[in-house]
């Protein structure tokens, strides 16, 4: 797989890398959190629902941009290389 000539389609659903699956995952988990927090029906104070709106940020981003990582034929893991 030729990761020059990939569109946004492809490379979003191209495997993922072990590593960036737990950054995909805490990156869920920080979103799920965020709007928890920013969508709760009490009455917060202004910094708490201001860093909420900051970890929802954050982890909306890092999502993206773990799911958008794909594994190539340089980086497969260990156990599916072919023995030298």
């Amino acid at each position: 797989m030729k990761s020059n000539s990939l569109n946004i389609v492809e490379r979003v659903t191209a495997p993922t890398p072990k590593w960036f699956k737990i950054i995909r995952t805490i990156g869920i988990t920080l979103t799920a959190v965020g709007g928890a927090i920013l969508t709760a029906p009490v009455a917060l104070p202004t910094t708490i629902v201001t860093v909420a709106g900051y970890v929802l940020l954050g982890g909306t981003v890092a999502t993206a941009i773990a799911q958008t990582a794909m594994q190539t034929e340089d980086n497969e893991p260990k156990d599916k290389q072919d023995p030298e």
